[in-house]
């Protein structure tokens, strides 16, 4: 193993050094983001057997606090329960963000490192080629030791910076994926909460709001305005005129006649 390591050159300590150190976060997440340590079983309802007989005090909250992520996230919506529901949602909210920042501690260093250390292997494969041709320069083809020398220390440090990158950008997305996962199992659980704390009391608060059918007001879309009367036509009542006095008019023919 050591000399696999020396023939690969000096490239082939910071390859080591980042090996160790995704080793250590992949261990370390791997324990930090198990699911009963993230999210406790029936802490929700635990939570509201406590709210409901009235024990709950600063001590239970600083134990919930520190118990478990999602803990610290509740007790974030008990410190303000005494609020309305969005002031309680928003001091929830704002804990989560602190506590999903806590879950990704690590991980930007183990998707770094699957991002350099091809790299260095590829410049490790650049100072293999490079001796390889400086040795050609100076002895010549016919020394086939010094151009087997060049050539495995380029592909030990590729092959070495490729060994360390795969797994470290499997583990990066993998566990990128569990903590979206967790997260939005804490939302869920959160939520729980916060609709056993305020939603009964919003439902009541609406069916007192609510209007009576029974005695609901005229609908403001009917006109307001009377609408206007028809004008009556008065009939003209007509006369009798009268046949008795009226004399019938002479024409010439009865002139003559008399």
């Amino acid at each position: 193993m050591f000399d696999f390591v020396k023939a690969g050159g000096f490239l082939m300590l910071p390859i080591l050094i980042c090996s160790v150190v995704a080793l250590a976060i992949i261990v370390e997440r791997f324990l930090a983001l198990r699911r009963k340590r993230i999210i406790p079983d029936n802490l929700v309802a635990q939570v509201w057997q406590w709210t409901k007989a009235g024990t709950i005090d600063p001590k239970r909250i600083h134990s919930l606090r520190t118990g478990s992520p999602l803990g610290r996230i509740l007790s974030a919506g008990l410190v303000n329960q005494k609020h309305d529901r969005e002031v309680m949602k928003e001091s929830i909210e704002e804990v989560g963000r602190h506590v999903v920042h806590d879950l990704e501690k690590y991980l930007n260093t183990l998707g770094t490192i699957a991002a350099i250390t091809p790299l260095l292997g590829l410049l490790g494969t650049v100072f293999g080629m490079i001796e390889v041709f400086s040795a050609i320069t100076s002895r010549g083809v016919g020394d086939a030791t010094v151009l087997a020398g060049g050539i495995s220390k380029a592909l030990i440090t590729t092959a070495a910076g490729l060994s360390i990158a795969i797994p470290s950008l499997i583990f990066y997305r993998y566990f990128k994926g569990k903590i979206d996962e967790l997260v939005v199992g804490m939302e869920q659980e959160a939520l729980k909460l916060i609709e056993v704390m305020h939603g009964e009391r919003e439902n009541e608060a609406k069916k007192e709001v609510a209007p009576d059918p029974d005695k609901a007001e005229p609908s403001t879309d009917e006109p307001t305005e009377e609408l206007e009367k028809p004008k009556t036509v008065k009939k003209t009542s007509k006369r009798k005129v009268s046949t008795k006095n009226v004399r019938p008019k002479t024409t010439k023919k009865d002139k003559e006649l008399d």
